[in-house]
């Protein structure tokens, strides 16, 4: 699939290797930016992309730098839904105990892009019995 994108920094999200998921995603700044533990920030990309209907691209965390440095994103994952058309800026947050300095170029998250399809609601007084039903988190335990 052909996905348009419009790239101001020069780079393109890109695989890493042959099997994966998700594309890096590269800060686009000036200027160095220091995250101090605790603090919140928006990062360019430099990136604008056109998905087509029925595709959203989920944003995520690199897992290296959140267990090596506790950077990570905000909200977890993030969306970019297909009618979206300004700059993907990435919402991290340094749950470290030591600055994050991240200079332009640098791999800050990444990118899959996933297929979804919209619902719409049947109300209804009465909902399917399951094995589960309303077993809620940790309700299978811990121990095999």
């Amino acid at each position: 699939m052909k996905v348009k994108i419009k790239s101001i920094s020069g780079r393109l999200p890109e695989y890493k290797t042959k099997g994966s998921a998700g594309m890096d995603l590269c800060a686009y700044t000036k200027a160095p930016i220091i995250i101090i533990p605790g603090e919140r920030m928006l990062v360019s990309t430099g990136i604008f992309i056109e998905l087509p209907a029925g595709y959203e691209a989920q944003l995520r965390a690199r897992s290296g730098l959140a267990i090596k440095k506790g950077l990570g994103m905000v909200n977890g994952v993030g969306t970019i839904d297909s009618d979206y058309r300004g700059e993907i800026k990435i919402p991290l947050i340094n749950m470290g105990s030591e600055k994050i300095i991240i200079e332009d170029g640098d791999r800050i998250a990444q990118m899959v892009i996933a297929k979804y399809r919209q619902i719409e609601w049947q109300e209804t007084d009465e909902l399917s019995e399951t094995e589960r039903s309303g077993g809620g988190f940790g309700h299978t335990g811990i121990k095999k």
